[in-house]
């Protein structure tokens, strides 16, 4: 598979579920690209982005410049988003012009590896909730089925047991894993002097995520003392952190869980494993359209601002299939996630 656009749905047969809903989504027009909501889009998000950090070069050696670095972590996910999209070829047909915007969105603006999270969001894509299949459901500092969690050890089973209560705290480290996940990525190889993961473009990358490391700590530590320096470094890290948890925490976590025993055509892997999150247009800019997760795994390269309209169409196609269609509010999503992370360790409780 090409790395450079998140994979796209299967061809399907002509009178398969899945290609009936394709002719209606498609019939609608909710499949052409959208440049002019996205240009929009782009000279609002990174227009905000870099009014942040001109206000940290103006604040100078203030600590006013913690409160700013809480919204820089707003500023910072919301560029993230971009960089989501890209991938998903909503903006652009084109590989060309997707590539550019997640390399300057993800390496050059975030600092992690846009050639890294495609191929790990392709894997969950074509697989969702698939324990062995799906590298977000895989055991790690969580684990997502009671077999996982049968299998820790020491203080990995320890905190198996009450990871339901250490999820939020967990997320503020989430912003550090992305970056160390990024440079193992770029770096990692296979015994045999293979890259472990797949990237067209590993030196450019590699080149990025120095500049923005370079770039960014050198304009902390250019208008404030090395103790602001860090704490805003901190601050600003943990909230992105925790905001992009908080984002893509409420879309599949409590879903089922399909097994290799499992078959299910893609329309019922797709929609059985994801949860939408209700709310007005300020969630779906707060979640970066990530709550219609039903139609956005459906229809991955499906522009962002065209999924409130296909989320009536997807819901009602469904009834009429009998699929069950999984959507609720915003704390409920996090009521089921972490309900299901305390289900996890029951075994070790008992």
């Amino acid at each position: 598979m090409a790395i450079g656009a998140v994979a796209e749905p299967p061809v399907q047969r002509r009178g398969s579920d899945y290609a009936q809903l394709s002719r209606r989504i498609s019939q609608a027009g909710l499949l052409e690209r959208r440049p002019g909501w996205y240009v929009t889009r782009i000279t609002l998000t990174l227009g905000a982005f870099l009014a942040g950090w001109v206000a940290v070069f103006l604040l100078g050696d203030s600590w006013w410049q913690l409160p700013l670095a809480a919204l820089m972590a707003v500023a910072t996910t919301q560029v993230a988003f971009l960089g989501h999209d890209a991938g998903h070829r909503q903006m652009f047909r084109r590989r060309g012009p997707s590539e550019l915007v997640g390399l300057l969105a993800g390496n050059a603006a975030v600092g992690i590896s846009y050639g890294w999270w495609v191929d790990k969001h392709n894997r969950h894509h074509a697989n969702p909730n698939h324990e062995d299949e799906d590298p977000d459901v895989g055991a790690g500092a969580l684990v997502w089925t009671p077999e996982q969690a049968l299998e820790t050890r020491g203080f990995g089973r320890w905190m198996a047991q009450r990871q339901a209560y250490f999820f939020f705290p967990m997320l503020l480290l989430e912003g550090l894993s992305l970056h160390v996940a990024s440079i193992r990525a770029i770096l990692g190889r296979e015994p045999n002097g293979r890259y472990t993961t797949p990237m067209r473009h590993r030196a450019v990358e590699a080149a990025l995520l120095v500049a923005h490391t370079v770039g960014y700590v050198a304009l902390l530590l250019a208008v404030m003392s090395p103790v602001k320096a860090l704490l805003f470094a901190v601050v600003h890290q943990a909230l992105w952190g925790l905001y992009m948890g908080c984002a893509f925490a409420p879309n599949h976590k409590g879903m089922p869980m399909p097994t290799a025993e499992d078959e299910l055509d893609f329309l019922r892997k797709q929609v059985l494993t994801s949860r939408n999150v209700r709310g007005s247009r300020l969630v779906d800019t707060t979640l970066g359209g990530l709550n219609y997760q039903i139609e956005h795994h459906l229809f991955p390269n499906m522009p962002r601002a065209n999924l409130r309209r296909a989320q009536p169409i997807v819901r009602a196609y469904c009834v009429e299939q009998g699929i069950p269609y999984a959507e609720t509010g915003l704390i409920e999503s996090y009521r089921q996630a972490l309900g299901h992370l305390h289900s996890v360790g029951r075994p070790l409780r008992g």
